[in-house]
């Protein structure tokens, strides 16, 4: 398949450091330190000449004291494993998310917020894993501020990758929650195509779903294709994998054929999420083009790769 944009990393998460007490304030001391600002779920950038690239702040003590009121729940995302636009193999990189007022406090200049979906295409390794790294832990720690176990609120621990309520034993860690995505092929070479209901203006893509407790990526892809598509199928194989925070996904790519013994006009969408259903060539698919899943997606790799002939 071709690159997958979500997929790329070149930090080291570093999570020995992540217990040493005082780490985030001890980083943000640090003028070596390079702090990434989230806001409503995007992130401040620059644009140059090379395209768009994280805005990747130097740390202060006077950034640590307007941050103030949210630097508890900073978030260690580790130290860079090349050098890459100006900052050197080994820096330690802080992401922070803060408020509409907050934000134009610390930037009051700062114009470009943008969101991964819409620029990860385009940022390089090192810029695209942290702003997805990020991402997925900030929106964990949105959806957590209480103890699944007694209600109680929580605070952040171990430099942002962990959730704790005062006096409770339990630490609730990140989670992420898997989804297969396949691509399903006749006896034609055919590929198959859902629109789901959700989607106007209509667009089609693979067929996708969430994998169940017990259940594994194999016997998901079965299941899923079966309940959307009503195709039976036969040897999933896997392709690659990519994370997906929106909010809190990974996407596990397969690539699976229509069972010999069915008819390929069989197939019918389920008309609860998925509306239109269709067995389309590589020219079918190209003039719909327009109405594929975006670059950043694995849905668009995994059709891209099938169009040029090389899904193996």
């Amino acid at each position: 398949m071709s690159r997958l944009p979500l997929a790329q990393q070149q930090t080291d998460r570093d999570h020995e450091r992540r217990s040493q007490p005082g780490l985030v304030q001890a980083l943000f001391a640090d003028d070596a330190t390079r702090v990434l600002v989230l806001s409503g779920g995007k992130a401040l950038m620059r644009s140059d000449g090379d395209g768009p690239k994280l805005e990747l702040l130097v740390a202060t003590s006077d950034r640590a004291s307007a941050l103030e009121p949210v630097i508890g729940e900073a978030i260690y995302l580790g130290r860079t494993l090349a050098d890459d636009d100006g900052l050197p193999r080994g820096t330690s990189v802080v992401s922070i998310s803060v408020g509409e007022h907050l934000a134009a406090a610390l930037e009051p200049d700062a114009r470009l917020w943008a969101g991964l979906m819409e620029t990860a295409a385009h940022l390089g390794a090192l810029h695209c894993g942290l702003f997805t790294e990020a991402l997925a832990i900030t929106n964990w720690h949105d959806t957590h501020g209480f103890s699944p176990r007694t209600g109680s609120a929580t605070s952040s621990g171990l430099a942002g990758w962990v959730r704790q309520a005062e006096g409770e034993s339990h630490v609730s860690f990140p989670r992420t929650d898997a989804a297969i995505i396949a691509a399903v092929l006749d006896r034609d070479d055919r590929i198959l195509l859902g629109a789901n209901v959700r989607w106007n203006p209509r667009r089609f893509s693979l067929l996708a779903g969430f994998v169940e407790p017990g259940e594994s990526f194999e016997a998901a892809v079965a299941r899923e294709i079966y309940e959307e598509a009503r195709a039976h199928v036969v040897e999933p194989r896997y392709l690659g994998s990519q994370p997906w925070p929106f909010p809190a996904s990974i996407m596990v790519g397969f690539t699976a054929k229509l069972h010999p013994d069915q008819d390929p006009a069989s197939v019918e969408p389920d008309n609860d999420e998925i509306v239109e259903l269709g067995w389309f060539t590589r020219d079918e698919v190209r003039a719909i083009e327009d109405r594929l899943p975006g670059p950043t997606s694995i849905a668009r790799a995994i059709i891209d790769a099938w169009l040029s002939g090389h899904l193996d």
